[in-house]
């Protein structure tokens, strides 16, 4: 068994070595809201990843290297998409190429965010996902959910408000400094002859 709780250290351990690997995945699931700031834990980390070999071969060489011992049945069922496979190792580890309620791998990582080096699957598609589970615990968590995904969504709303008033004003100085030295750029009035 691994650790009792997911910590963010797990996330970059798994990044950091995906990257090294190339390996295409997306955080899903509670620990994937963790990561976006919902005040919440969970027992293990998910991962939503294509149904592809290639990147399967790549999945099983990553986690051997940050000390996962995988049997050859569970490498082979990693490699060929198997929908579900959990793991038990340094940390628990839920590998998911067929989450419930989300169409397939691209759709999903089209409406992917990102943040710090963390790909997220969205919360919409978290929520979608835990309602079509129909487990207690998932309809227990989709209203908590559900608050975090309004306030998480004014708090972006918000922070694109910010950026592009201060954006406005950065324009709005270069303007003046260009006024100031003389320049006659395109948005310099013309003189009056």
């Amino acid at each position: 068994m691994g650790e009792e709780r997911f910590d963010v250290s797990q996330a970059e351990t798994l990044v950091d070595a995906f990257q090294r690997e190339n390996v295409e995945f997306l955080f899903i699931g509670k620990g994937a809201a963790i990561l976006m700031g919902y005040p919440s834990t969970t027992l293990d980390v998910d991962l939503f990843l294509p149904k592809d070999p290639e990147n399967g071969r790549k999945v099983v060489r990553a986690l051997r290297a940050i000390g996962f011992v995988l049997t050859e049945s569970q490498a082979a069922e990693i490699i060929r998409g198997k929908d579900f496979v959990q793991l038990n190792g340094p940390f628990d580890l839920d590998l998911i190429h067929a989450p419930d309620g989300l169409p397939e791998y691209g759709k999903v990582k089209a409406r992917s965010i990102r943040i710090e080096k963390f790909p997220l699957v969205c919360l919409a598609d978290i929520i979608a996902s835990k309602e079509a589970t129909g487990r207690q615990r998932d309809r227990l968590e989709l209203p908590l959910l559900r608050a975090f995904q309004r306030v998480y969504e004014q708090e972006q709303q918000r922070s694109q408000s910010h950026d592009q008033q201060q954006q406005q004003q950065e324009q709005v100085d270069a303007f003046a400094k260009r006024r100031v030295r003389g320049d006659k750029g395109q948005c310099a009035i013309p003189e009056e002859s």
